[in-house]
């Protein structure tokens, strides 16, 4: 087996885990949500919640998928246009994940500090 082969096998591993997370997160977000939707004490909150640890999990599994492309781009097919390809890639993730963090928030993230009163920690 060459480099290329096992770094191949192992970006494929990678994305297997990415795509696991999204699919048992998603599960783990409906069968969570389903019996607080059901219970009259908590369904005012379920649907919220659920979409909240649904996003989660898309989100997690979209950071994983992220260092696939990265290590197959690095280490397999360093030319020109896979670099381009994977900036777009990136892009294009990291604008879905913004999305999906002002849509369970409900704010933009430099405007979170409002909803929590609190202002952002500074970096360690």
């Amino acid at each position: 087996m060459t480099f290329e082969e096992v770094v191949e096998a192992a970006v494929r591993v990678v994305e297997v885990v990415g795509a696991a997370i999204m699919v048992f997160g998603g599960l783990a977000a409906l069968a969570g949500g389903i019996p607080r939707a059901l219970d009259p004490a908590t369904r005012d909150s379920a649907y919220e919640r659920m979409r909240r640890n649904l996003g989660r999990a898309i989100l997690l599994g979209l950071e994983v998928l992220i260092v696939a492309d990265i290590i197959r781009t690095i280490v397999v097919e360093p030319t020109v246009e896979s670099v381009l390809v994977l900036g777009a890639i990136v892009i294009i993730r990291v604008l879905l994940s913004f999305s999906l963090e002002v849509e369970m928030d409900g704010v933009w993230p430099w405007a979170r500090w409002r909803t929590t009163g609190k202002a952002a920690a500074p970096p360690s």
